[in-house]
């Protein structure tokens, strides 16, 4: 009989993944960068533990929009709780003035609605830009 092998956090080994976006289109992008984070493209997955990788995307904001209007009439809504107090933000805004936020909405909506979830999203690192901080993983 055959068993599952369940990894352990110490035998994960997390790597860093560089994507340029541009000239991708946003969706399929986005789907790539959660399996990614998530771990599911590795042999090792498992669910209850975080085994993805470090994803740095660059040239956010050069991506492609396909679908109907969607830049034009897709909202992103925030509320505080309190009364009134529910604010609008339409996707060319968004994607105009920050456009990590634009992409950590998007991952988050695929990644799992727990602490698991929440620490994965943090590995994710976006640059509107071509430069990024991350000296160690510079394409050569």
């Amino acid at each position: 009989m055959k068993f599952t092998k369940i990894a352990s956090a110490e035998q994960i080994d997390q790597k860093w993944v560089l994507i340029d976006a541009e000239g991708k289109t946003f969706g399929r992008l986005i789907t790539e960068v959660a399996t990614i984070l998530r771990g599911k493209n590795k042999p090792c997955f498992t669910p209850n533990i975080d085994c993805g990788d470090y994803v740095v995307i660059i040239n956010a904001s050069k991506a492609v929009f396909k679908g109907a209007d969607k830049l034009a009439n897709k909202e992103y809504h925030s509320h505080s709780g309190y009364f009134g107090s529910t604010k609008s933000v339409k996707m060319t805004e968004l994607l105009e003035k920050n456009p990590e936020k634009l992409y950590k909405l998007a991952t988050r909506g695929m990644l799992p609605k727990t602490k698991l979830g929440a620490k994965m999203l943090k590995k994710l690192k976006v640059y509107a830009g071509a430069e990024h901080p991350h000296t160690a993983q510079i394409a050569k």
